[in-house]
């Protein structure tokens, strides 16, 4: 019998070594695939977040074409009979609505029809009549709420500022939901220069107002300045070197030192300290609190305590990127000081404007940033960001009687190298480069 016809039809078969050879080299493809598809999909959502800011930038510049200026950055209503701010118990109630916003609207909520949002800017603008939660389904809990809305810093029953909006949102932040009033991963550019003032007391009037106007004249340079007018024409810089915004994180509640501020505990409205932390930011950035394991945050055992100089806001709303309708620098603005992604820290929790609060994101290696003409561009962590240890330009006067103190850099270019100088708006610096 011829065998040979039949061994020629014998099907091969995988040695064992052979099949463990194929799983192996399947695996390592594996392995080299899930980081390419990992890195494909943030590449989009750093794509889709680069477009949220060019919707917003080509937003600001309707809203200058439809008004002559730029949205203003702490707008709102307000109370005359409550102090020139209109601070206290007008401020809008978790029971009965009314109220004001004691001018603590951000860019943000003047954009809103600009941006597709014209139905949520109907109910900002008119009375509304609805409550993000009720007490017993009691009708007597749903306001009316007053045109523009009650102060969102403090308030998170109106059904607008709990709104979170897509465009507002960088898709690579993973944080959502309570505690936070409506997050927001884009912030207003004050420049390189924080020495403000913030005064929650009905007395501030008079004198005091005239301090804060020569303080904020003096020493934020940015685009935006709280509660002031600004437009196209005040960026002599020239609109291509200047930045608008910046990106910021939301706080996911690891003590991220990037948005869960630290209380630096020197809030002065007096002339500047040479040893305070609101003249060194080294003292921010160089604190003891930061985790030596972990330079990205907190030590989990720093106290939280806001009267502490060293402690974490005990209040859990007061997180970077919280509330997008509150002008609050600790929601919806940063400054060109320290460079992105440093820790932030805050003089005093009740402070909108008082310390090195930086520019942040989810991204690796750097941010996104709008420039005042509407590009979008990506800063790297290492901007070059000059002398780390330099004082920030100020202009300081005595809240009391409005006696001058002293001045540092006022109309000089940044100290803060490229990064600096793109913050400001008219400090006359020529940029190469960027």
């Amino acid at each position: 019998m011829d065998t040979r016809r039949t061994n020629s039809h014998a099907h091969a078969a995988f040695t064992l070594v052979e099949l463990l050879v194929v799983i192996a080299i399947i695996g390592v493809l594996v392995g080299l695939l899930l980081p390419a598809v990992q890195a494909a999909r943030e590449a989009a959502r750093r794509m889709s977040c680069s477009n949220n800011f060019k919707q917003i930038g080509l937003s600001i510049h309707n809203y200058h074409s439809a008004y002559n200026q730029l949205p203003v950055h702490g707008g709102g209503t307000t109370d005359p009979s409550m102090g020139i701010l209109g601070y206290g118990n007008g401020a809008g109630s978790t029971t009965n609505g009314g109220g004001h916003n004691a001018l603590r609207l951000s860019f943000l909520v003047g954009i809103t029809p600009f941006l597709e949002q014209q139905a949520l800017w109907e109910q900002i603008s008119n009375p509304y009549n609805e409550s993000v939660f009720t007490i017993n389904d009691d009708a007597s809990t749903m306001g009316p709420w007053n045109a523009m809305g009650p102060n969102p810093g403090y308030q998170t029953a109106y059904v607008p500022w709990a709104t979170e909006i897509a465009g507002f949102r960088c898709p690579s932040d993973p944080g959502t939901g309570l505690p936070a009033a409506g997050r927001t991963n884009y912030a207003a550019c004050y420049g390189d220069g924080y020495f403000g003032v913030e005064r929650s007391s009905p007395a501030f009037n008079g004198a005091d107002v005239q301090v804060a106007a020569l303080r904020q004249r003096g020493s934020m340079r940015g685009v935006f300045m709280p509660r002031v007018k600004m437009g196209f024409r005040d960026i002599t810089d020239g609109l291509a070197n200047t930045i608008a915004a910046g990106e910021i994180i939301t706080d996911l509640g690891d003590y991220d030192n990037r948005s869960d501020l630290l209380i630096l505990g020197i809030g002065s409205t007096g002339g500047p300290s040479s040893s305070g932390p609101a003249f060194n930011q080294t003292l921010c950035t160089q604190h003891a609190a930061i985790d030596a394991g972990r330079p990205r945050f907190w030590d989990p055992a720093t106290p939280r305590d806001n009267n502490s100089s060293g402690g974490l806001a005990t209040n859990t709303l007061n997180r970077r990127g919280f509330v997008w309708a509150d002008c609050g620098t600790m929601f919806t603005a940063f400054f060109t000081v320290t460079p992105p992604n440093s820790p932030s820290c805050n003089s005093n929790i009740h402070s909108s404007y008082a310390g090195p609060i930086a520019a942040s994101s989810r991204h690796q290696g750097g941010v996104h940033v709008l420039m005042a003409d509407g590009a979008v561009k990506f800063v790297t962590d290492s901007i070059e960001s000059g002398d780390q240890t330099g004082t920030i330009p100020y202009y300081a006067v005595h809240a009391n009687n409005g006696s001058y103190v002293g001045e540092n850099a006022v109309g000089d270019q940044s100290p803060f190298g490229l990064w600096g100088a793109l913050g400001t708006r008219a400090s006359r610096e020529v940029i190469e480069g960027f």
